[in-house]
């Protein structure tokens, strides 16, 4: 897998990731959200294990303790970040808090140059217009932000940004399918935990029909074992930082569903100008990240050698 493929594997991974909002449309909201995030993820836990058992145990051996304690970090980070995300989305309406969760874009390479790593120029200028989109899209609901959920939602993605840089940092040294399968593990762990000390019935507390169980299934396969395990692959040939800015896009797909999608299944919505210009800045952070410009240098000099 080339940067490009890495790319676009990222954009199928930030599409897959977007449909959350309407899986999740399928499931009451009597559902404790913890008890979606363990469930999926031990479902997904599950199929890659049993699919790709002799892989994984073949991993164990070769990654020994250093993979072991690796995955404990990661999932540590994964389920922080979430839970910070569940909290602080309470607070915001979709979009909003779409564009917000954006902000790890912004984060990312700030970490990552405190951190004393190279940070390119072009991936600067991306951040900035992802952090320009994010301001823009703010203007006609500032009034209405909730601080408690603003903070809870850019500390997540303080945590979100460490993630990813980690991961990136693993991936390119241990099996993805395996680094997939036990960080779904531990999240469906750590998520049942907190479902059970908030709703001791667990399981019983679910009223149970084929709605709910396919939801959580088609969830379960598409979201953490397909998508999670296909974003830690494109991790290995993409930087952290141009890889937090695809993620990006997401804000863009989630508006399309929200717009095309019945209001059956998504909550409506119903763009502004500034939403929309926000949306252009996020893409022009996309272009100016994905796209290789020098290329176009190449050939503006073969042009002038055969002039």
């Amino acid at each position: 897998m080339n940067k490009l493929q890495a790319n676009i594997c990222l954009i199928c991974v930030t599409l897959l990731w977007s449909t959350e909002v309407i899986i999740f449309a399928c499931i009451p909201d009597n559902v404790v959200p913890f008890a979606t995030t363990a469930i999926t993820n031990l479902i997904g836990a599950a199929l890659l294990f049993l699919f790709f058992f002799k892989r994984i145990r073949a991993e164990i051996k070769a990654g020994g303790k250093k993979l072991l304690l690796r995955i404990l970090l990661l999932s540590v980070l994964n389920c922080a970040y979430n839970v910070m995300y569940l909290y602080g989305l309470k607070t915001f309406d979709v979009s909003t808090g779409a564009f917000t969760i954006s902000m790890t874009g912004v984060i990312l390479p700030v970490l990552l140059f405190m951190g004393k790593k190279k940070v390119q120029k072009k991936t600067w200028f991306s951040a900035g217009m992802v952090f320009a989109g994010i301001l823009v899209s703010y203007i006609s609901k500032i009034g209405h932000i909730n601080p408690f959920g603003l903070l809870m939602i850019v500390g997540g993605c303080v945590i979100r940004a460490v993630y990813i840089i980690k991961l990136n940092d693993y991936a390119r040294e241990h099996d993805p399918v395996s680094l997939s399968a036990f960080i779904s593990l531990l999240v469906g762990v750590y998520s049942f935990i907190i479902w059970l000390c908030m709703q001791p019935a667990t399981f019983a507390a679910i009223e149970w029909n084929s709605q709910i169980i396919a939801s959580l299934f088609i969830y379960a396969y598409f979201i953490v074992a397909l998508a999670q395990t296909l974003n830690i692959f494109a991790q290995r040939r993409a930087s952290a930082a141009s890889s937090t800015i695809i993620y990006s896009l997401e804000i863009v797909f989630s508006l399309i569903w929200g717009m095309i999608m019945p209001e059956s299944m998504v909550e409506r919505v119903t763009p502004d100008i500034f939403m929309m210009l926000g949306v252009v800045f996020i893409l022009l952070g996309n272009m100016s990240e994905i796209i290789d410009f020098s290329h176009f240098k190449f050939l503006k000099k073969g042009r002038e050698k055969i002039g």
